[in-house]
């Protein structure tokens, strides 16, 4: 946790102060840092990163993203908006469907925004509204990785196009007039060990040999960072082999084209603290529960995926103890942290949580009426509001 962002206990309750609580504090510093690591993955001269939105999609920090050399991809319709906005330009952005109507991909071809199709019904509604154009397609390379079963997207999932129906895209792309521009995949999310990656990226290289009209090859996302002391993913070594795969699929295919990559949580999970108050402190049997403002509703990821940030305590108490961090929302799930070793807390102390940046506010909800939290971001010793936290008057509005 040593390269995630740190607050001192007076900073911590200065902004919750002015700011309300609970509160998404980003650092852009860590954010750039995150960003130039990425951008330098591959010495390929052919190197394109392109910040996956879906894991914070906050424009203040999608202009820094955008300012990093990255491109995007877009998950819908509102965050190309967003990515728009903060400055990308329609040629930079990559649509990645999955499952989405037809009057969504007309509006991505209006906006001169390219797509790229999740399934062989998926590609064939596309040529029905846009024929002689091009599209890119996403493969299932038959393996996955990722820290839960919910995230990983390869193998026995539903995404992309299996191995076994390559033939049917070039039938499809043949009755509509389409240029097939790009393969993609991916893996899953948040990986520290890189064969399966490496391992996937192979099996793209191999199928892309079956496309001879490509302009792009995407290796997809799912770098993870260590939310629980591990060690961090090794970006030098894993460029490295990648580079090697690469130069070797180039000089088989007889032609450079662009090599992509999806990254979202390293870009942006370890620049963030989500600040929040304790509210209640009190004993079940055996189990100690510190109550806290910070319900799912801000921070999904434990109750979904049983996912595991670190809790910072920020007391006055030199004593510690084993107490179960929860929420303000009425669901027995509503469990930030279990059992963690953290100062003796009392209402009116503070909490930090780590790695927050990567789907935490993108999934925030307002369940049980809760507002969602503002966000501010810390650069060269100044803060901005970069969200309004929500406000009663807001959600009665229709």
């Amino acid at each position: 946790m040593d390269d995630a962002l740190k607050l001192n206990r007076d900073t911590a309750r200065e902004l919750l102060n002015r700011f309300g609580s609970p509160l998404y504090v980003y650092d852009e510093e860590i954010l750039r840092t995150r960003c130039q690591q990425m951008r330098h993955l591959l010495q390929y001269s052919g190197f394109h990163p392109c910040y996956s939105a879906k894991a914070n999609s906050n424009v203040e920090l999608l202009k820094i993203i955008h300012e990093e050399g990255f491109h995007a991809d877009a998950m819908s319709p509102t965050e190309i908006a967003l990515d728009l906005e903060a400055g990308f330009l329609p040629e930079e952005i990559t649509f990645y469907s999955n499952n989405i109507p037809q009057s969504e991909m007309l509006e991505a071809v209006r906006k001169n925004i390219h797509l790229c199709l999740d399934s062989l019904d998926q590609l064939d509604a596309y040529g029905e509204i846009a024929p002689h154009t091009a599209a890119a397609v996403r493969i299932n390379p038959g393996i996955g990785a990722g820290h839960n079963q919910k995230v990983i997207t390869g193998g026995q999932t539903k995404f992309g196009i299996s191995l076994d129906e390559l033939a049917e895209i070039h039938t499809i792309a043949e009755k509509h007039d389409l240029i097939i521009e790009g393969l993609c995949m991916h893996v899953g999310s948040l990986f520290l060990e890189p064969t399966v990656y490496l391992k996937a990226s192979e099996i793209l290289f191999h199928t892309a040999m079956q496309f001879h009209d490509l302009k792009f090859l995407d290796l997809g996302g799912g770098f993870g960072v260590p939310y629980h002391g591990e060690a961090r993913l090794d970006l030098t070594a894993m460029g490295s082999q990648l580079d090697q795969l690469i130069q070797s699929f180039v000089q088989t295919y007889g032609r450079t084209i662009e090599i992509r990559t999806e990254p979202g949580r390293y870009v942006s999970a370890e620049c963030c603290q989500l600040l929040g108050t304790v509210t209640a402190r009190k004993h079940n049997g055996p189990v100690t529960y510190i109550g806290t403002d910070i319900g799912f509703n801000v921070l999904m990821r434990p109750v979904l995926y049983d996912s595991y940030h670190e809790i910072v305590g920020y007391s006055d108490s030199t004593k510690r103890e084993v107490s179960t961090v929860v929420g303000d929302i009425c669901e027995s799930g509503d469990i930030l942290g279990n059992e963690r070793n953290l100062p003796v807390l009392q209402r009116g102390d503070l909490i930090g949580v780590m790695n927050a940046g990567a789907y935490g506010y993108s999934m925030c909800s307002n369940y049980n009426g809760r507002l969602r939290p503002a966000e501010v971001l810390l650069s060269n010793g100044t803060v901005r509001l970069i969200r309004h936290r929500d406000t009663i008057e807001s959600m009665l509005i229709q």
